[in-house]
């Protein structure tokens, strides 16, 4: 025999040397979960290892994370249920968690990377992600509650505004608010293709933001489906988006791949709590090993065409020098 493939893999020293995958701290974007009040850290119960936390002890959960060199942070709100209502008002009240956790961030820690969330489902006593009339989700109306959100958090300090609803046209409507108000150099990350999926259960309760009624499959995507993504990436691409998400992640390796094989722009991937949950419960039942199965996860997003993921693995891995 000619060719011997395994002679590459003969040494661990060979097998580094013609890797083709690498992952590093640049790639990983951290979601944090913030709640009202002071020195709350209350663990998600579905989430081992993940916590809800108060504006102070999300400042010193940054600047730990900072000095492992994990720079990027993708930010949650937890909302008290009274302040909740149809048009998510609460979203870009000016004294809102949120925004005084995002002007916060970036007081203290100019450095870091700040990813803001923009969808009404948080904040809305319908629980959904747009305006709702008569049991149906409102797109054009919902785009200007998006606007006013997307604009407050360009005020605050975001440096990533990430619009998560899945309404129609809203990348090309927020890049135009931000473009007239000055906010040129502020990027959208958008969740072009993001799926009506069963793994996002973890999240709603860590933010207990699932909906009131229904489900969201008129605006998020059928698992089913691969060039409605390519749809939806080309229209966010053309509308203003600097990233282009996939979410989930692991489910949808194939979509991340197809993405990256039909833009220029960079491709994130989120690795939702649903799967974090479900290699955390098999680890702790001894069923895998940890960093084993937490770096090939990650591996296989960047392998597939994702230059940032976003993950709860992902101070983990930092700390345990596994990247």
């Amino acid at each position: 025999m000619l060719q011997r493939p395994r002679r590459n893999r003969k040494s661990e020293v060979i097998r580094q040397m013609v890797q083709e995958t690498h992952v590093s701290a640049a790639n990983l974007i951290f979601p944090l979960f913030i709640v009202d009040g002071e020195n709350q850290k209350t663990e998600v119960a579905s989430m081992p290892g993940i916590y809800r936390y108060s504006i102070d002890n999300m400042l010193r959960e940054v600047e730990s994370c900072l000095k492992l060199g994990l720079n990027s942070f993708d930010l949650f709100p937890n909302i008290d249920e009274a302040l909740k209502d149809k048009f998510a008002t609460e979203s870009h009240r000016d004294e809102s968690l949120y925004l005084r956790a995002i002007r916060a961030v970036k007081k203290e820690f100019p450095e870091a990377c700040v990813i803001t969330d923009v969808a009404m489902d948080p904040y809305s006593s319908d629980g959904h992600d747009g305006i709702v009339e008569n049991g149906e989700i409102i797109n054009d109306a919902t785009l200007e509650v998006l606007g006013k959100m997307a604009l407050a958090h360009a005020r605050s300090g975001a440096d990533i505004i990430a619009p998560s609803d899945m309404m129609d046209g809203r990348v090309g409507y927020i890049r135009k608010v931000l473009d007239e108000n000055g906010f040129t150099n502020v990027s959208i990350m958008s969740y072009s293709a993001k799926y009506a999926s069963a793994f996002y259960g973890p999240f709603r309760d860590a933010l207990n933001s699932a909906p009131k009624f229904g489900d969201k499959k008129t605006y998020q995507m059928n698992p089913a489906n691969q060039q409605e993504a390519l749809i939806e990436a080309r229209l966010d691409e053309a509308e203003g988006a600097d990233f282009l998400m996939v979410k989930p992640g692991l489910p949808y390796l194939d979509v991340i791949k197809l993405l990256k094989d039909n833009t220029q722009l960079p491709i994130a991937a989120y690795n939702v709590s649903g799967e974090y949950a479900m290699i955390k419960a098999a680890i702790q039942k001894g069923w895998l090993n940890n960093q084993r199965a937490i770096t090939e996860v990650l591996t296989s997003l960047r392998r597939a065409g994702a230059s940032a993921i976003l993950t709860y693995h992902a101070k983990e891995v930092l700390e345990n020098k596994w990247l």
